[in-house]
C-alpha cells in the first residue's frame, strides 16, 4: 500500500448558468472531482424564460461549428433537441436568402446544417444533459462577488447568497461565464492584473421580434433572411424568420439609426416591407401573432482579451460573452461558447498544471477569432458604427469579398467557401486560397437570380404551401414556375469521371431538373 497522502480530487466552480456555463461544466465534468455552477436568477426546469437573458426574445440558431461541438461535449443532446421540435436546416438547400449581392441559390446538395429553435428551449435541453452528469450541481440565486487568490493562483470565489449573507467557495478551478455583465476585468484590477485590452465596435442595431403561429406546417419551411447593404443610402435594415417548435416562426427585423424598428405591434410588418425585398412582409401577413413585439438596443460587438494579458492567474477561464460577445444578427454566440469550451476541455485533459488557465484562455481565443473578424469585419461598413472606422485593407477585403458572395449567387464552390466559414469550420484565411480567388476572379456561372425561388423543395411542403392563404400569388415576384438550375457554364464546376459523363449528367439534369438548384456532383 502506498504512504502518499491522498489528494482530494479537485473542485471546479461555474459563475454563470447561462448556455456558455453549462457548456463549460459538461467541458470540465468528467475531468475534475466536481463541479459546481452558481446563478444570481432562478434556473427553470423546462424551456421557460431565464432571467437575465434579454436575447432570448429573439431568433436564434445554431451553427455547423456549434452543433458539432455541442454534440461533442453531450453526446445525444442534438437528438434531443430535435426530437423537441427543433429543425436542422440544410445549408443553402432550405435557405432563403437576400444578400446584397442578391439571391443565393438554393443547391440540392447541403454543405452544412443549421438548427434552429427557440433560445428557450436550447437552454433547456442542454440545461437538462448537463445537470443529468453525477458530478454536476447547480446553485440559483447566488451571485459572485469577488475572486479569492492573488494575482498568481485564484483559489475561489466569495459569494452573496440569497438570504444576503456572503460566504467563500474554494475551487481549484474558477470558469466564469457570467456574460456581458462579467465583473472579471475589475476583479483583476483589484488583483494587480492591470492592461487589459477591450474592443467595441457597435453599428448601432437595434432588434424587435415576435413569434407567429405559422399558416401552414414548418416541416421542411426554409430560413427567410434579407440582409443589410452597407453601401446603400439610408439606415441599414435587415431581418429573418426561422422556423421553430409548436409550429411558430420566430421573426426578428432589425434597423440602425434613424430606422429603428419600434416595439408597437401595428408597426411590425410595416417594417419588414421597408426592407430590401418585401417577401418577410408578405408571410407574416397571414400568420398569427402569438406575442407582443420586445426590443433590444444590446447589440455591440465587445471583446476583451485576457489572452494577451502578460499575467494572468492559474485557476481562472473566461469564455462566453464574458470574453466576448457578438452583434447577435450573424448567429454565432452559442457556438463561438461551445467551441471555447471544447478548447477548455482539450487544455484541462493534462491536468491542472501550472500555466493550463493562460494555455486554456489562449485556445478560447484562437475560438473566438473567426466569429470576431465575421462580426466586425461586416459591422465596420456601416455608416452608423462607432469605436472602429474601416481601414484601407479592410475596405478591400470588403470589396473582395462581395465579388466572392456575387459569385457564390451562382457557384456553387464560392458558396461552399464562404459558408465554410460562417459554420464556423474554417478560417476566414481560407477565402484568399488560390483556388477561391480564381473562383471569384471567374465571377457567377450562372445568371442571378431576379426574385425569390418557391420556400418548398419537398411535395409535402409545396402541397401545404400551395393550399395555404400562402400560396405563391401572395408573395412579392415569387417564382411560380420553377427553371432549371443546371445550365452549361456549370459544366466547369462538376467533376466527374470522365467528361463524357459530365456531358451526359447535365443533358439528363437539364431535362429532368425542372424545379430547384441543383448542386455539381463531387
Amino acid at each position: 500500500m502506498s504512504d502518499l497522502p491522498h489528494r482530494p480530487a479537485p473542485r471546479a466552480v461555474v459563475i454563470g448558468g447561462s448556455m456558455a456555463g453549462m457548456l463549460a461544466a459538461a467541458a470540465v465534468a468528467d475531468l475534475v472531482g466536481s463541479v459546481e455552477i452558481i446563478d444570481a436568477h432562478e434556473l427553470p426546469e423546462g424551456p421557460e424564460p431565464r432571467t437575465g437573458v434579454p436575447q432570448a426574445v429573439h431568433i436564434h440558431l445554431l451553427q455547423t461549428g456549434g452543433i458539432e461541438a455541442i454534440e461533442e461535449l453531450l453526446p445525444g443532446s442534438v437528438d434531443v433537441l430535435l426530437a423537441a421540435g427543433a429543425h436542422r436546416i440544410p445549408v443553402t438547400t432550405n435557405m432563403l436568402v437576400y444578400a446584397p449581392e442578391g439571391w443565393y441559390r438554393r443547391w440540392t446538395r447541403a454543405t452544412h446544417s443549421l438548427i434552429t429553435a427557440s433560445r428557450d428551449l436550447t437552454d433547456s435541453v442542454v440545461r437538462a444533459q448537463v445537470l443529468k452528469h453525477a458530478r454536476v450541481s447547480a446553485r440559483s440565486h447566488t451571485k459572485a462577488v469577488g475572486l479569492l487568490g492573488s494575482r498568481d493562483r485564484i483559489t475561489g470565489v466569495r459569494v452573496r447568497n440569497s438570504d444576503g449573507t456572503e460566504s467563500e467557495l474554494r475551487a481549484e478551478l474558477i470558469v466564469d461565464a457570467s456574460g456581458r455583465a462579467s465583473r472579471t476585468p475589475q476583479w483583476l484590477t483589484g488583483l494587480g492584473i492591470n492592461g487589459l485590452r477591450e474592443d467595441r465596435i457597435d453599428s448601432g442595431l437595434v432588434y424587435a421580434s415576435r413569434f407567429y403561429r405559422a399558416p401552414l406546417p414548418t416541416r421542411d419551411w426554409p430560413v427567410v433572411a434579407v440582409q443589410a447593404d452597407p453601401s446603400a443610402p439610408g439606415p441599414a435594415k435587415s431581418g429573418g424568420i426561422l422556423p421553430i417548435e409548436g409550429g411558430r416562426w420566430h421573426v426578428s427585423v432589425m434597423g440602425t439609426p434613424g430606422g429603428h424598428p419600434t416595439s408597437d405591434a401595428e408597426a411590425f410588418e410595416p417594417f419588414a416591407r421597408t426592407l430590401r425585398h418585401p417577401i418577410m412582409a408578405d408571410l407574416i401577413k397571414a400568420a398569427e401573432p402569438l406575442t407582443d413585439v420586445r426590443v433590444t438596443h444590446s447589440t455591440a460587438n465587445r471583446r476583451l482579451y485576457f489572452e494577451r494579458l502578460s499575467t494572468w492567474p492559474d485557476g481562472l477561464v473566461v469564455l462566453g460573452d464574458s470574453a466576448a460577445a457578438f452583434n447577435p444578427v450573424y448567429g454565432h454566440g452559442i457556438s463561438v461558447a461551445a467551441q471555447g469550451a471544447l478548447a477548455l476541455r482539450a487544455a484541462l485533459s493534462t491536468g491542472l498544471s501550472a500555466g493550463f488557465a493562460r494555455r486554456a484562455q489562449r485556445a478560447i481565443g484562437r475560438r473566438i477569432d473567426t466569429a470576431w473578424a465575421l462580426a466586425v469585419g461586416t459591422d465596420v461598413h456601416f455608416s452608423t458604427t462607432t469605436g472602429r472606422h474601416p481601414n484601407l485593407a479592410d475596405r478591400l477585403l470588403h470589396r473582395y469579398v462581395s465579388r466572392l458572395s456575387r459569385t457564390a449567387t451562382g457557384s456553387f464552390n464560392a458558396a461552399t467557401a464562404l459558408t465554410d466559414v460562417l459554420a464556423l469550420q474554417a478560417s476566414p484565411a481560407s477565402l484568399v486560397t488560390p483556388g477561391t480567388v480564381l473562383t471569384a476572379a471567374r465571377g457567377p456561372l450562372r445568371r442571378p437570380l431576379d426574385r425569390p425561388n418557391s420556400p418548398c423543395l419537398s411535395a409535402t411542403c409545396w402541397e401545404a404551401w400551395a393550399n395555404s392563404p400562402l400560396g405563391p400569388a401572395t408573395i412579392h415576384g415569387m417564382r411560380r414556375q420553377p427553371t432549371p438550375e443546371r445550365t452549361w457554364s456549370s459544366l466547369r464546376e462538376t467533376r466527374s469521371r470522365s467528361a463524357t459523363d459530365r456531358w451526359n449528367n447535365q443533358l439528363l439534369s437539364v431535362r429532368v431538373s425542372r424545379r430547384f438548384d441543383q448542386a455539381p456532383r463531387r
